[in-house]
């Protein structure tokens, strides 16, 4: 992997993007990567965010058009929804007449929210304690939707900040908040590279019940077969119905193993994207409720049948809407050479993030299953389902490391932030189909590599990434003392 200087280095046909990079750089007179990394750091001392969220909530023209949007669904009840770190959701529920009040006040959190109020395992509070003080979580007034399985209540997400009387940190940006430090960092990228992030996930999952499971071959995978298919009608048929309902572009879907299924929309802004996945696994948990059965994002629920993956696809667009992942004319799967330079971003940085790709003990259960499709280097290829990073197609990236249970938010975080650290210092990845350095096999593993990488320290907030690996750590330390059957059948009468 190679790294040159971007203010000396020239390429030999340099395409429209290079170019494009280069007078930005030059325009700087600094590596547009360490300007990235520094306005991160910046942006969450800004004392005016929460002003400027409150300006912009109580601007008439927003709030007639949410009353609008309110009275015309028959909404009663708003949930105000924020992601926590873990990638479940915790929200208030306020009648929905209060919607100009919450508009300008916003709803007040414990701050141990943010962390599912998790305990470490002398059960001491992780990341707050009954000290910290509260949070103010401010609606994102375009982002209200009903629900398609009850109309008279609806959601909303919210981006949270300290409380006006909190000194020094008032105003601020909440540090915890994974979803707002996707969409600040995805817009610096704009602002100083010109680019935005366009990005499609894949989300696998299993569903077990009586009434959907399914009678298989021994020794045969039940991939892609219709009667499979026909199994899940009344599921993928219910899902696709409230997605529809809550904007959603379905695409396809396909039967992947045993009661898994993967049903795909189309790619977006990763703001839309984000956002999206987080609904879906909303709405499959509903559709689980409605048909007595269960849903599951666990990552490896079963070995010897595939694991649940949650492939991000994404791709890079310059302000004139041209994706840069591609050259012009080219036919042969190729990537271009800004793409070459994100990729190689990512295979730089693959180890560190592997902590948020892949953030539970089961997540790592993926990569010891041969034979099951589940990358363990951190390389690239041409439609090579082995490699880290698959090139499927021309103009776009399958990263597919990150499994079905990642926060979404955390994993586009990151892989902006190593795009920008790729392109900002023109890293050359490996040559396609070459045999990359082997990622972290264990969480503990990753719990190491995260704690020792400087990019995290910068792509993520410090207070965020040392409360994500607080709860990281103390998940592997539990999973340690656990005493599980295996032990028992190599261990109870092995000696003598």
């Amino acid at each position: 992997m190679t790294i040159t200087d971007p203010l000396t280095a020239q390429t030999a046909q340099e395409d429209p993007a290079v170019e494009a990079i280069r007078r930005r750089t030059a325009s700087h007179g600094t590596n547009l990567a360490e300007v990235f990394r520094s306005r991160i750091a910046s942006e969450l001392d800004d004392n005016s965010a929460l002003d400027r969220h409150r300006e912009a909530n109580t601007d008439n023209d927003t709030v007639e058009a949410l009353k609008e949007k309110i009275e015309r669904s028959g909404v009663e009840y708003m949930y105000y929804m924020v992601p926590t770190l873990r990638s479940r959701t915790v929200a208030k529920v306020v009648p929905a007449k209060h919607f100009v009040r919450n508009l300008e006040k916003g709803v007040n959190f414990t701050r141990n929210a943010l962390m599912d109020f998790q305990n470490d395992v002398h059960g001491n509070p992780i990341g707050a304690n009954i000290n910290s003080k509260e949070f103010v979580a401010m609606p994102e007034a375009d982002s209200f939707n009903p629900l398609p399985w009850d109309g008279e209540v609806g959601r909303i997400f919210c981006s949270t900040y300290e409380p006006d009387h909190l000194g020094d940190i008032a105003g601020r940006p909440n540090v915890h908040d994974s979803r707002a430090h996707m969409k600040r960092t995805h817009s610096l990228l704009k602002d100083v590279f010109g680019l935005t992030m366009k990005s499609g996930t894949e989300p696998e999952m299993v569903w077990v019940g009586e009434s959907i499971t399914p009678k298989t071959i021994p020794g045969y995978n039940p991939a892609y077969q219709v009667e499979y298919l026909e199994g899940m009608r009344p599921i993928y048929k219910r899902i696709h119905e409230y997605a529809d309902a809550l904007g959603f572009d379905m695409i396809e879907g396909d039967y992947e193993d045993r009661g898994q299924i993967e049903l795909n929309w189309n790619f977006d802004d990763v703001e839309n994207t984000t956002d999206r996945l987080v609904t879906y696994r909303q709405i499959c948990s509903q559709v689980a409720r409605e048909f007595d059965v269960e849903a599951s994002f666990m990552p490896k629920p079963f070995i010897g049948e595939m694991g649940a993956g949650c492939h991000h696809n994404i791709s890079l667009w310059d302000e004139a809407g041209v994706n840069t992942f591609e050259d012009e004319g080219v036919k042969e799967l190729h990537l271009s050479q800004l793409g070459r330079w994100a990729v190689g971003g990512i295979i730089k940085n693959s180890p560190a993030m592997m902590l948020i790709f892949a953030s539970t003990v089961n997540s790592y259960k993926r990569f010891w299953d041969p034979g099951q499709f589940a990358p363990a280097r951190a390389d690239w290829g041409l439609d090579d389902r082995a490699s880290m990073i698959r090139i499927s197609s021309n103009g776009r990236a399958e990263v597919r490391v990150p499994d079905a249970s990642v926060n979404p938010y955390l994993s586009h975080a990151l892989l902006t932030a190593a795009v920008a650290d790729g392109i900002g210092n023109q890293v050359e990845p490996p040559e396609a189909g070459s045999q990359g350095i082997e990622l972290p096999r264990t969480l503990g593993e990753a719990v190491e590599a995260f704690r020792h990488d400087q990019f995290v320290r910068t792509a993520l907030p410090p207070a965020l990434a040392d409360t994500f690996l607080e709860m990281k750590e103390n998940e592997w330390a539990q999973y340690c003392g656990v005493l599980t059957q295996w032990e028992f059948d190599q261990y109870w009468q092995a000696i003598p």
